[in-house]
């Protein structure tokens, strides 16, 4: 499943959200469901059982913190809960880099791939909120994964492999 298809698949009562419009949102989403084929895959050897618990959780939690931030009525609040996203996002890298051995390098690095592009987002969505930069190296950051993606991204999404 690809990006374009998984769209469709989104139910209205979702899609219909003003929230929606995030791009961030939607790419949570959108990991989320790929980690579901990744985190069952990993349930299904013993030393990975701990690891896709951790790894369901942080990518869950991605889209939940982007969801609830964007329901705050300040900047500050909302940075606050994108920061959380950013740090379940990092965290959810880190797992499947973890889990790499029995997901396989294709997908791993798709799925690391893809979070490093939900990073960037974050980290430009973070100081817009707060009104100041977070202290990082600077990175180039992509904005658009529909029409106007990135050739990184626009890969990413189109060729998505399974576990």
């Amino acid at each position: 499943m690809n990006y374009s298809d998984w769209l469709a698949l989104v139910p209205e009562a979702i899609t219909g959200d003003p929230l929606w419009k995030v791009e961030v949102y939607r790419l949570a989403l959108f990991a989320a469901d790929l980690g579901w084929h990744d985190v069952t895959r990993l349930m299904k050897d013993k030393r990975t059982l701990g690891l896709s618990d951790q790894l369901y959780r942080a990518l869950g939690s991605i889209g939940g913190n982007v969801s609830e931030g964007y329901s705050r009525g300040t900047g500050k609040d909302r940075a606050r809960f994108y920061e959380y996203a950013l740090g379940s996002a990092r965290e959810s890298r880190n797992w499947y880099y973890n889990g790499r051995y029995v997901l396989g390098d294709l997908v791993a690095n798709h799925r690391i791939d893809l979070l490093a592009q939900i990073i960037r987002l974050l980290l430009t969505m973070v100081p817009d909120q707060r009104g100041h930069f977070i202290e990082e190296e600077e990175l180039p950051y992509l904005v658009n994964a529909d029409s106007n993606a990135s050739p990184e991204l626009s890969e990413l999404l189109q060729n998505v492999p399974l576990p």
